[in-house]
């Protein structure tokens, strides 16, 4: 049975409120959603371990005692990775190995170190960055395990030189899956618990009497994972809000259709309300292009899921050439954004706004999930308009560092006095008149 793609063209009347619409997440269910995490998270809060252990043997169907049962020991993820098949542990050393070069560059390049100047009359400024103590990382582990989220979470935390890295993951019915322990070995995670949900997000803004309370928790999850992430915001820091995947693909009609319909699933596979987008200026190869999608569908194992997120989000769309295709783009503002073109870097220097970058029809999205380095976790929704992908910088507080000069006091001092006083803030004022040396 084909799968029916809805089509667009950039000359369609109205075509960008089209557009924007299509974009939307059905929301329906989020205020019902919303109010089930509050009754969670306030739970988790005044009853710590009690209501964690209810929550758990209830969503995840797990018959444990305690909380404690629930913790997976440093020997038990040793013992994960030894066991697994020499063609997994390769694979997942290379990409950790990769993960961990690229933030390490990352970590030099973009300021995630102190600094300081020191002015002509010994006035001294500068920055104080500082490791966040303790950080919860969420991994989902409902419809399918995640090892790579383990490592893209883990990674820049200890490049970043977090003091200990707590992971939740749920395991319904008990199912552990080696390759996110091994993984969870590998990035040095330091403590481990299977749970999940709204209620591992409580446990890790609140803590219980099991559960350290942490600083800051990133990692994406379902909706009800987002939803008690944006409550406890405030509480503790997010990474983000973490909304559907979705890819956004660029083309000349010069890659193989095979290739492009692939990269579609790619992003489809992960759940119906995925988004899959092809932006083209060839209607031919669009037509390729969907030819490829009923050929290949019927041979993917995630087929019910791909099929329905084709159905309801996908679009293909005609453009009138690639300039415009890269204004569309930077509408949409796409997590992944892939320019299969002869010459990717002429359109990557149009693209303002998208949360990664594939230049290159060999540059495939997946590669970007598993291995390339650069991080996975990217922003969603259309927040690459103001947001980033994961990184070192997302594990590290700054602190100013001011230290003022005698002869700094004498000129920075009237300065603050003038401006107190015109904000009425009298001792504001005094305190700077105060260190002014009488004549």
């Amino acid at each position: 049975m084909s799968v029916k793609i809805r089509r667009l063209t950039s000359r369609d009347p109205g075509f960008e409120k089209t557009l924007l619409s299509s974009l939307s997440i059905p929301s329906a269910d989020d205020q019902a959603i919303d109010q089930i995490v509050l009754g969670i998270l306030e739970r988790i809060e005044r009853e710590g371990d009690a209501a964690l252990l209810q929550y758990t043997q209830q969503f995840d169907r797990l018959a444990v005692n305690q909380v404690g049962d629930l913790e997976i020991t440093s020997a038990d993820l040793a013992t994960a990775y030894q066991s697994l098949v020499q063609e997994q542990a390769s694979a997942l050393r290379a990409a950790a190995e990769r993960v961990r070069a690229y933030h390490e560059r990352q970590k030099i390049e973009t300021g995630c170190h102190s600094w300081e100047y020191t002015e002509s009359n010994g006035t001294r400024l500068g920055q104080k960055i500082t490791p966040l103590d303790r950080v919860g990382i969420y991994v989902p582990g409902g419809k399918a395990a995640y090892p790579s989220s383990v490592l893209m979470n883990a990674i820049p935390a200890k490049v970043a030189g977090v003091g200990e890295i707590v992971m939740v993951v749920p395991t319904p019915d008990g199912a552990r899956n080696p390759l996110v322990l091994a993984a969870a070995h590998l990035a040095g995670v330091d403590r481990v618990f299977t749970i999940g949900g709204a209620q591992a997000v409580g446990a890790l803004a609140y803590g219980t009497q099991t559960v350290p309370a942490v600083d800051k928790i990133v990692g994406p999850g379902n909706a009800y994972v987002a939803a008690a992430k944006r409550r406890v915001f405030g509480r503790v820091g997010i990474d983000m809000i973490a909304g559907p995947s979705e890819i956004l693909v660029l083309c000349d009609g010069s890659t193989d259709p095979d290739w492009i319909a692939m990269d579609l699933f790619s992003q489809a596979e992960h759940d119906e309300l995925a988004q899959s987008i092809l932006l083209c200026p060839d209607k031919e190869f669009i037509d390729r292009v969907d030819a490829s999608i009923q050929k290949l569908l019927p041979q993917m194992p995630r087929e019910k899921v791909i099929r329905a997120s084709l159905q309801n989000r996908a679009l293909l769309i005609e453009v009138d050439d690639m300039a415009q295709a890269c204004q569309i783009a930077n509408l949409i503002a796409a997590e992944h954004l892939e320019i299969c073109a002869n010459n990717p870097d002429q359109w990557a220097a149009q693209i303002r706004h998208a949360g990664a970058i594939f230049m290159g029809s060999y540059t495939s999205e997946s590669l970007g999930d598993y291995c390339a380095g650069p991080n996975h976790v990217l922003p969603t929704a259309r927040t690459a308009r103001f947001s980033s992908p994961l990184g070192v910088y997302d594990f590290i507080k700054r602190s100013s560092l001011i230290e003022v000069s005698e002869a700094g006091a004498q000129s920075l001092g009237p300065i603050a006095s003038t401006l107190a006083h015109g904000e009425g803030l009298q001792a504001h004022a005094r305190a700077a008149e105060m260190r002014l040396t009488k004549k």
